[in-house]
């Protein structure tokens, strides 16, 4: 049977590019010379440490403009609450999001179900595979999917005919 898989991945090697391009703007900007603004990533998080809140906003904002440029979806980004750190320093995670949670499985689940196409969803782990009888169905599947699922950034892969 034809069937695709869900998923919520992130290129993560374009995530690593972003934040080193996000750096190497932070060392040359006049207004960032002197300060303990700097960006991290470790693993699948993402620290920004600056002086202030408007400081890490200007980080996130210029981290955004570096994704969006590396067609990365910022609905992959996750924020955090600021901290604050020794000083008057202070420091915001940032996760990056990998896999469907639970609850936003068995909402898409619930949709695909309610939506009378003639395929059927089932949660694997941290994606969900649709399967149906005719390529057809599964093609406005992911179509119906892309249009209504607009709070997760979700890709389809590994489509069988």
């Amino acid at each position: 049977m034809p069937s695709f898989d869900t998923v919520c991945e992130a290129n993560l090697v374009e995530v690593k590019n972003a934040v080193d391009n996000t750096a190497k703007e932070i060392g040359t900007r006049f207004d960032f010379k002197g300060t303990a603004a700097a960006i991290e990533l470790k693993d699948k998080e993402i620290t920004l440490i600056g002086d202030a809140d408007f400081q890490l906003s200007q980080i996130e904002d210029i981290l955004r403009g570096k994704l969006t440029k590396r067609e990365v979806d910022v609905r992959f980004i996750d924020k955090g609450e600021t901290q604050k750190m020794g000083g008057d320093k202070v420091k915001v995670v940032l996760s990056v999001k990998d896999g469907i949670k639970a609850e936003d499985a068995k909402k898409l689940q619930r949709f695909i179900k309610d939506s009378k196409l003639k395929v059927q969803a089932a949660i694997q782990g941290e994606s969900v595979r649709v399967t149906g009888a005719k390529r057809d169905d599964l093609q406005s599947a992911m179509a119906v999917i892309k249009k209504e699922m607009t709070d997760l950034p979700l890709t389809f892969n590994n489509f069988r005919d």
